[in-house]
């Protein structure tokens, strides 16, 4: 079992930049891949970014690439999700998930998921 909590989404202007982060309890964390996901109101939970349990691999969303960047840190059991360049269209809630799949995109195929935080960004 993994529990995870997000925290860092808040208001920020077009153009900004924000750093989500999203810790982990429990002893399993490293064993896990990360995914970060977002939803808008009115619209279907959409792959962000991944990352393997290693931190060797990371995977994107096309809308995404060249301005999110995904992280993590084993020891202290937390992935980051650092978003710059950010616009209108990045508003959602992002959450974070773990999963035993490597580089996985789809919701169903993660296992566990925090609450979500609310990334507002304004033009």
């Amino acid at each position: 079992q993994v529990q995870l909590v997000e925290s860092g989404g808040g208001l920020v202007q077009a153009g900004g930049s924000l750093r989500l982060s999203c810790a982990a309890s429990g002893r399993t964390f490293s064993s896990y891949n990360m995914g970060w996901f977002r939803q808008a109101p009115g619209k279907e939970r959409e792959f962000v970014a991944a990352i393997s349990w290693s931190g060797g691999s990371t995977y994107y969303a096309d809308s995404v690439k060249d301005r999110f960047t995904i992280s993590r840190d084993n020891t202290k059991k937390t992935v980051y999700l650092q978003m710059n360049s950010l616009k209108p269209e990045d508003t959602a809630v992002y959450y974070c998930a773990a999963s035993f799949r490597s580089l996985a995109t789809k919701p169903g195929e993660y296992d566990y998921w925090g609450q979500g935080t609310q990334v507002t960004v304004s033009s």
